[in-house]
């Protein structure tokens, strides 16, 4: 199949493009910038354009047949100086239904629009965080599009574990330095976690979706369910190191407190419904090993 990731020079846009096209399909890439030329991304297609500007006219998506929509927009993305609600009112309730509404006329026949996990692991947070309403918008607005001859589906996945090649992380990169001892903070997590996820599992979900996913379903997807402290231990289990992470109720600042919607020492656990894990096709229990890919990747950095 033509397929488009849209947010394909990111990190799980472009895991899922180097991902299907190993599955043999076409892929084209779609992105603000050009992909970097140390990833596998650099040797595909690639069509530049920002959706939030509506780049993407049915004009430029005809003559493809699938679309993956994973650049949605999260508080990183908002720009220096711009009201937060506002941007996310635009990029999220009102651009992702007027791309999906451009795929419907231009002739595609199945997209899917990654998400977020919390409208469905966690509702009790919309009342108070615009960004989780707005993710909320965006996976409703998409799936809204849908008509008989175009398929939308909604794939939400939890927090995200993993490494594209060639392609630097603000997150793991960071992670693995503090694991080596090259970042000069101590050895503990915030109380509480959440549900992880590999980006390999993703992709696998992902392309589940497309070959088999319900018309208007949003999939709630995950994996594994670990404590904070569980989880950094991972990365510093596979830097070699002998420390033991403990678990201390304050902040750590490579996971800030605004990164934990449902607050320092809470969780957000689920498990993944059994039925839509066998259709889409993803593996289980894949963290330790994404933990080691990141590791393999990002680890022996010396500054």
């Amino acid at each position: 199949m033509k397929l488009l990731v849209i947010g394909g020079t990111g990190a799980l846009g472009g895991h899922v493009a180097i991902h299907m096209a190993a599955q043999g399909h076409d892929v084209t890439i779609a992105g603000r910038s050009t992909p970097l030329a140390s990833t596998p991304m650099a040797a595909m297609p690639f069509l530049q354009g920002d959706y939030v500007k509506g780049d993407f006219t049915p004009d430029q998506l005809a003559g493809f047949d699938w679309v993956i929509f994973a650049a949605g927009n999260d508080p990183r993305h908002v720009p220096q100086g711009s009201d937060f609600d506002s941007f996310l009112i635009r990029a999220n309730h009102e651009a992702v239904p007027a791309l999906f509404s451009a795929c419907r006329e231009a002739g595609v026949r199945r997209a899917i629009q990654l998400g977020s996990f919390y409208p469905q692991a966690a509702p009790h947070l919309l009342a108070d965080n615009s960004y989780i309403r707005s993710r909320l918008a965006a996976c409703e607005g998409a799936r809204a599009q849908g008509r008989p001859g175009f398929d939308v589906i909604s794939v939400n996945a939890p927090f995200m574990v993993g490494a594209v090649p060639g392609l630097p992380s603000v997150i793991f990169e960071p992670y693995m330095q503090w694991a080596e001892g090259l970042i000069p903070i101590e050895a503990y997590a915030p109380p509480g976690g959440t549900n992880f996820m590999s980006y390999r599992s993703l992709s696998e979900a992902l392309e589940g979706a497309l070959l088999h996913g319900d018309p208007g379903k949003a999939y709630l997807v995950g994996d594994e369910n670990l404590s904070f402290r569980d989880y950094f231990q991972l990365f510093f289990d596979a830097a070699g190191s002998t420390v033991r992470i403990e678990e201390r109720d304050a902040e750590l600042p490579l996971l800030p407190d605004v990164a934990i919607p449902q607050g320092r020492g809470n969780w957000i656990r689920y498990e993944p419904d059994a039925g839509e894990t066998a259709l889409l096709g993803y593996r289980r229990r894949d963290i330790a090993a994404a933990v080691a890919e990141i590791a393999g990747q990002f680890g022996g950095v010396r500054t």
